[in-house]
């Protein structure tokens, strides 16, 4: 068994898209709109077969982010070494994203750093 795929809601589709696309090689499928609903959608790839469905519709809730909370709070991208994690990290800082913490190695080992990314979402960036 293995998780098929993660989604989640975003109020701007097309900038989600540019985000992962540009930071994360994500690859994009041409997207989906149900017009009835206008209900849209695009499923994102990554090399190692993950998939991230970024979706949009009218009238969704946008409630504030936090950090601490219960319920699903980050997506990780494994990059496969520390100077991939120093330099992402340091891209996504450079372009106005916050970094939350890192890069270091935590207690349990992990080489790391998490910053704030699209529309407010926790990203972590590991080794």
């Amino acid at each position: 068994m293995y998780i098929e795929h993660v989604a989640m809601y975003v109020n701007d589709l097309e900038k989600a898209r540019e985000f992962f696309v540009k930071y994360f090689n994500a690859k994009s499928n041409e997207g989906y709109h149900n017009i009835k609903t206008d209900f849209r959608s695009y499923f994102l790839s990554f090399d190692d077969g993950a998939r991230l469905e970024i979706m949009n519709k009218p009238n969704m809730c946008d409630d504030e982010k936090q950090l601490a909370k219960t319920g699903y709070i980050h997506i990780a991208f494994r990059l496969g070494n520390k100077e991939a994690v120093n330099e992402l990290t340091d891209r996504l800082r450079n372009d106005g994203y916050s970094v939350v913490s890192g890069p270091r190695t935590t207690g349990d080992g992990y080489y790391e750093s998490c910053i704030i990314g699209i529309e407010g979402n926790q990203i972590e960036i590991t080794e």
